[in-house]
């Protein structure tokens, strides 16, 4: 199966937005999101919730690359993005590599750019780890 195959299935909101991955190992994911008129606010910039759909994808895609023994997943407690610029067109890559891997809380950072490789915003998200009951 195709990474953006995997990612679109398992977090359904990537099919939606139209998402894709392109790398996925324990220390760097990849994703990323083509400027679509449809996801802007005013003034033709990508919606601020299409950057951060977009980084809290990538990281939890990430998270999940570093699940410790006997997890089964993760899930965002704690999220907080800096907005450093607009996105008018071209595509928007993420980029998450882990902080801190813990047994019960991974904490993941993303950067968004431009197609022209200008930060437009930083992501810093704490995972919780989920353990089955």
């Amino acid at each position: 199966m195709d990474l953006t195959e995997m990612l679109r299935g398992s977090m359904p909101l990537c099919a939606t937005l139209n998402m894709r991955g392109v790398t996925w190992t324990a220390e760097l994911v990849e994703m990323e999101l083509d400027f679509d008129p449809a996801l802007c606010t005013s003034g033709g910039a990508l919606h601020g919730g299409a950057l951060m759909a977009l980084a809290d994808a990538a990281g939890g895609a990430c998270a999940a690359a570093n699940l410790p023994e006997g997890a089964v997943g993760t899930s965002t407690i704690e999220s907080k993005t800096n907005f450093l610029g607009a996105v008018k067109d071209g595509t928007l890559t993420a980029t998450s590599r882990p902080l801190h891997v813990g047994s019960s809380t991974i904490v993941i950072e993303t950067e968004l750019r431009r197609s022209d490789g200008r930060l437009v915003g930083k992501t810093t998200q704490t995972q919780t780890v989920l353990r089955p009951r």
